[in-house]
């Protein structure tokens, strides 16, 4: 089955730990071994599993993106002005995979998968679909 999940982000650039929703899935689908893609249908958005533990994780790597990717550059020529958002997206992916074992995400002792957000505020959807094997 799969499962359509709105979030809301509440700042430009922002890195939301959606484990707990993911683990909610494998719960209701009451599944012991198998896989879980999570994936976000956005192009300025994205999905990566980073460290957990200490929150500068998550304001460095933002911090990066946007050296990386200025919001402003005199080279950009997309329209609607969010190419660094586009770029973050794609940097970021847009999807990952995470094995379930003995009804577990199978993450390191510090990850968390977070949702991306590069071009908000927004209203937000992601996907979780897992596959049993």
């Amino acid at each position: 089955m799969l499962h359509k999940i709105h979030s809301q982000t509440t700042t430009c650039d922002q890195m939301i730990d959606i484990t707990n929703q993911v683990r909610a899935v494998i719960e209701q689908e009451n599944v012991q071994d198998g896989v879980v893609t999570i994936y976000c249908p956005h192009t300025t958005a994205g999905i990566t599993i980073n460290e957990n533990a200490d929150p500068d994780v998550v304001r460095d790597l933002l911090l990066r993106l946007d050296e990386v990717y200025p919001w402003v550059h005199p080279q950009y020529r997309h329209a609607e002005g969010n190419s660094a958002a586009h770029l973050k997206a794609s940097t970021m992916g847009a999807s990952q995979a995470v094995p379930v074992v003995d009804g577990q995400l199978l993450l390191g002792t510090w990850q968390s998968i977070y949702f991306c957000e590069f071009d908000g505020p927004r209203r937000r959807t992601f996907y979780v679909k897992v596959q049993k094997d």
